[in-house]
């Protein structure tokens, strides 16, 4: 016998829906501006277009936030929001150090898979911005970090049903090429700055945009390619090794809570037992 889905912890109404859909496509400008600036612009050749968007995309993730949060986040869900992301937040910074090791991703990963694709997008961008402030990662770079893992959560929300050890492989093989993309898209967010004009992995303003892709495979290959295949295999491998665990665990804490039952409270007068002194 199969057994049903948990429930989600929040249903995406059309506004929310609405408010993901434009802070995804602002997001993709953000971090694809280099492809499709005009280079007249004087983003084209400043440093300042990081911290333009930098100053962006924390108003639009707020929107969203606010949006989701008056649409279905309960007591109940933002409880469990917060424990989940004080968890993530002191995950990540062990052996974020070294080769790409990141134990956050794996959890945003499992938790957007149980409690649906809106809580896993609030989650990615909460977790990134806790672990910030925990490690004083603060910077230009902390939007375009918590974006990023947002659509991770996102992501594996939306993934298809399984069951059993289809599950555990489909999260994996998920899990392995948010790590890789994850990466990927962080290096646009510095790419164009981060080498000098005139070499074989520069961005070029006004080149034609398969172009610079090309400059930037070969950009991202030269030098993050080893971080994100560690990022990749330790997603594969903690979702291996945790995930049914895990899973079992969310799933029964979801059904505990009973996220999608609203509260009632007793209506009628309520009789007093007095007892004797």
């Amino acid at each position: 016998m199969s057994r049903s889905p948990s429930p989600r912890v929040l249903r995406l109404r059309p506004r929310s829906l609405i408010a993901i859909l434009i802070t995804s496509l602002s997001g993709l400008i953000a971090f694809g501006w280099p492809l499709i600036v005009d280079p007249g612009a004087g983003l084209a050749h400043g440093g300042d277009a990081p911290l333009v968007f930098a100053l962006l995309l924390p108003l639009l993730l707020a929107v969203v936030v606010a949006e989701i949060g008056e649409g279905g986040l309960d007591v109940k869900a933002v409880a469990l929001l917060g424990v989940l992301a004080a968890v993530g937040a002191v995950l990540r910074p062990i052996g974020a150090g070294s080769a790409g090791v990141e134990m956050v991703f794996f959890l945003l990963v499992l938790a957007g898979r149980v409690f649906g694709a809106g809580f896993g997008f609030v989650l990615g961008a909460v977790t990134l911005f806790a672990s910030a402030l925990l490690t004083g990662g603060v910077g230009p770079w902390l939007p375009y970090q918590m974006l990023g893992a947002a659509w991770v959560g996102l992501g594996a929300g939306l993934l298809p049903q399984a069951r059993g050890r289809a599950e555990i492989a489909l999260l994996a093989a998920y899990g392995a090429l948010a790590g890789l993309l994850y990466g990927w898209l962080l290096n646009f967010s510095f790419w164009p700055f981060a080498v000098g004009a005139g070499t074989g992995l520069s961005f070029e303003p006004g080149a034609p945009v398969w172009d610079n892709l090309h400059r930037f495979a070969l950009f991202s290959l030269a030098t993050s390619l080893g971080w994100d295949l560690g990022r990749a295999i330790t997603n594969i491998v903690l979702i291996v090794l945790t995930g049914p665990a895990v899973l079992g665990a969310l799933r029964r804490a979801s059904r505990r809570a009973a996220f999608e039952t609203p509260g009632h409270f007793a209506s009628g007068p309520v009789s007093v037992i007095e007892t004797a002194p």
